[in-house]
């Protein structure tokens, strides 16, 4: 069986991995919820408008954002519901900003092939994009949220 074939798959990962991978499921049902609230509400918790945060990457982990970007794009697979390119940009904000890393959450519009306007969201960190890297040269950015961390020093 397929799914007994994934179990066995999920069971043999580093304890890790599997916290890692329950967390992203977590985060992701967390960003669904917050996607069918009204975007007024949600904006204020994405960080600050029409604001980024630096590209350069000396002061990020490369390793724990592509361990972050493979199980939310893991994860995403497996939801009860729609995880989806917003979905998965909040959830992996909400991960990074768990580990006090910064990240900008990207909205951009185009138009499909029929010309209707179609919407998309991506997040980087650094100079690495954590999710919706793909097509994201097709839309215009429209919003832009930099979520930094403030690091309180004693």
């Amino acid at each position: 069986m397929n799914v007994l074939r994934k179990v066995r798959s999920f069971i043999m990962l580093s304890k890790e991995t599997k916290l890692l991978l329950i967390e992203a499921f977590i985060y992701l049902g967390e960003a669904r919820f917050l996607k069918r609230m009204p975007f007024s509400k949600v904006a204020p918790l994405l960080g600050e408008q029409m604001m980024e945060t630096s590209l350069n990457p000396e002061h990020f982990n490369r390793e724990v954002l592509a361990s972050i970007s493979k199980a939310i794009h893991i994860m995403s697979r497996y939801t009860f519901w729609e995880s989806q390119c917003l979905v998965k940009a909040i959830a992996s904000m909400k991960m990074l900003e768990k580990r006090n890393i910064e990240s900008t959450l990207y909205l951009g519009t185009a138009k499909d092939e029929n010309g209707e306007l179609i919407a998309h969201a991506w997040l980087r960190s650094g100079s690495f994009y954590i999710s919706g890297a793909e097509g994201m040269d097709r839309f215009t950015v429209v919003a832009k949220f930099a979520k930094r961390i403030s690091i309180n020093k004693p």
